[in-house]
């Protein structure tokens, strides 16, 4: 069973007014039992005292008899009986119908009270959920008494410098190797260059420079790898408006040579769906998952790409034909360095990144990816990321590797 969600406000709430009624129903029944006793000991005729007043009256000349006097004490003491009862439930009544209201009273003020005692904790949740790492410098800086809301505020905005520290800290890390890895790894390649270029040089040095320069290729592809993982998994500075077909058709487009090499028919179905991100970002996605499908697939095979809106989604959607997938290995091939069983991480084909850079992607724009094997062989990965109402005409599609238009039905 599903247990209701209240929130921190109206559950202090309910406690002030179930302490209030608790509390103001005790001091109800002490209140009346006090009045009762009070009427009782006030109002009541002693028997002694009313029996002498009775054989007074019969032995002077009062007309009446000794049992009708009997009889009229009697009457007097149920009047003033009843009217002992109905001033109490009288005073009964007048004290829940003053509980109810006043309970009531004390449930709204209870409930503002709250939220006023809640406002800081509410100002420590909108500041968290408005940091990004562009937004760490801003802080809670809480005013008020030294109490246990105040030291959170605090604590939370010491953690806010440790982590914005952290993401400088990263920041330059990441400056500072793209600029130290790289630069070597051209210089090699010059270097390297020259050697395959110069007629001087021996058919040996020249057969070991072509290595060289081979494994200086994935160096350099591994450390833009690495780069492009790093950027993706930041926060995004800028969005903007990209149509996913046109993001598509950049892809499909770069890998049209690929494809053709294989002799793989490239289909595309690109129907408007537009995302709020970064293009070079949403571009890169693309082209990772259109790789993927070409280079994990069989001479003459299929990859089918298509984009449009599902349940309010904006859907990019790459499928390929292939070697069968078991189901318990597609999880692993979004983790970097990781292929599936059988592939080696470090071969010509990359660096083993480019699907966790398209996880890194995907989770930076607030979406979600699906994979599923094909039955016959192959995976389907399906991404999906939050839409905006623009919407943009289909794009052009790519077959055989060669650039097609396509006409969406």
């Amino acid at each position: 069973m599903n247990r209701m969600r209240l929130s921190v406000r109206v559950r202090l709430t309910l406690v002030y007014g179930a302490l209030f009624m608790v509390t103001a129903g005790a001091l109800v029944a002490v209140t009346y039992w006090l009045t009762a006793r009070a009427i009782d000991a006030r109002f009541r005729v002693p028997s002694e005292t009313s029996d002498a007043f009775v054989r007074g009256l019969a032995e002077g000349a009062w007309p009446l008899r000794l049992d009708q006097l009997m009889a009229l004490r009697q009457e007097a003491e149920r009047q003033m009986a009843e009217q002992k009862r109905e001033v109490l439930a009288q005073l009964l009544q007048s004290c829940l119908l003053t509980l109810l209201v006043v309970g009531v009273l004390a449930i709204v003020i209870g409930y503002i009270v709250a939220g006023r005692m809640l406002r800081p904790l509410h100002r420590v949740t909108a500041t968290a959920r408005r940091l990004s790492e562009s937004t760490l410098h801003e802080r809670i800086a809480l005013d008020g008494p030294r109490d246990e809301i105040k030291d959170l505020a605090d604590t939370f905005d010491h953690m806010l410098d440790r982590l914005h520290r952290a993401f400088d800290a990263q920041r330059r890390f990441v400056a500072n190797a793209s600029h130290e890895l790289r630069t070597p790894l051209t210089i090699n390649r010059t270097v390297l260059e020259v050697a395959l270029a110069s007629s001087k040089n021996p058919p040996e040095t020249k057969a070991l420079a072509d290595v060289l320069l081979g494994n200086t290729a994935r160096h350099e592809r591994l450390i833009e790898g690495l780069l492009m993982l790093a950027r993706s998994e930041r926060e995004l500075d800028t969005r903007t408006e990209t149509p996913l077909p046109d993001v598509v058709r950049s892809a499909v487009d770069q890998l049209g040579e690929q494809a053709a090499d294989k002799d793989l028919t490239v289909e595309v179905d690109a129907r408007p769906a537009t995302v709020l991100g970064d293009p070079v970002l949403l571009e890169r996605c693309a082209v990772n998952l259109v790789e993927n499908a070409v280079k994990y697939n069989v001479p003459g095979g299929r990859v089918w790409v298509s984009t449009g809106r599902e349940d309010g989604a904006a859907v990019l959607r790459v499928a390929n034909t292939g070697r069968a997938v078991p189901s318990y290995e597609v999880g692993a091939i979004f983790e970097p360095f990781r292929r599936l069983r059988g592939d080696r991480v470090g071969s010509a084909e990359g660096a083993g990144l480019g699907l966790s850079i398209v996880a890194a992607v995907v989770r930076a724009h607030g979406g979600v990816i699906d994979t599923r094997p094909r039955p016959e062989g192959g995976l389907v990965i399906t991404v999906r990321l939050p839409a905006v109402p623009a919407a943009v005409p289909a794009g052009a599609g790519v077959r055989n590797g060669a650039p097609s238009v396509v006409t969406d039905e």
